[in-house]
């Protein structure tokens, strides 16, 4: 067998691109898409806790006619449990693992939730009036609404954090 230095070997032909090739995502875009997604898993997470909380609300003061304010802390309390479960193996699932501390941390701040949400209620309730079957609905889901904003803040900054490793 003879090999010639001079000889060049076939080129191999590359597939041909289909579509326009697209760009990488600009670390801005990707950090926006990622608040995206994390909010709509919130938004699941905390949607499937307010009819928890709506459920359990209705049927402690119209069903068992507790009294309202019993029902409210009553109600969120139990939202408050299913909503840690669902937090944690779904909505932040890609953070740092369970901890004692992350348990802590959730039950302190949905705890602070729960007294802004009572007071909310109240506010509502005793305050405005809202006290029929009706109003007593509507000013149950604008204090969760309210005290929402404050529960996403700080789970997202403080209990379900990102694993240290750059993520």
């Amino acid at each position: 067998m003879t090999v010639h230095l001079t000889e060049r070997r076939a080129a191999v032909a590359t597939p041909p691109v289909i579509g326009p090739r697209r760009a990488p995502k600009a670390p801005k875009a990707r950090n926006v898409s990622r608040l995206v997604l994390e909010v709509a898993r919130f938004s699941v997470v905390g949607g499937s806790g307010v009819a928890v909380n709506i459920l359990f609300f209705n049927l402690a003061l119209h069903g068992l006619k507790w009294a309202p304010m019993a029902a409210t802390v009553v109600a969120s309390c139990v939202a408050m449990g299913t909503n840690y479960l669902g937090f944690r193996f779904f909505a932040y699932r890609d953070r740092a693992s369970r901890t004692r501390r992350q348990i802590a941390l959730f039950f302190a701040f949905s705890g602070l939730g729960v007294v802004m949400e009572s007071a909310l209620f109240y506010l509502g309730y005793h305050g405005l009036g809202m006290s029929g079957p009706l109003g007593s609905n509507i000013a149950k889901v604008l204090s969760i609404v309210l005290a929402s904003a404050f529960r996403f803040t700080v789970y997202r900054t403080w209990v379900f954090q990102h694993a240290k490793n750059g993520r």
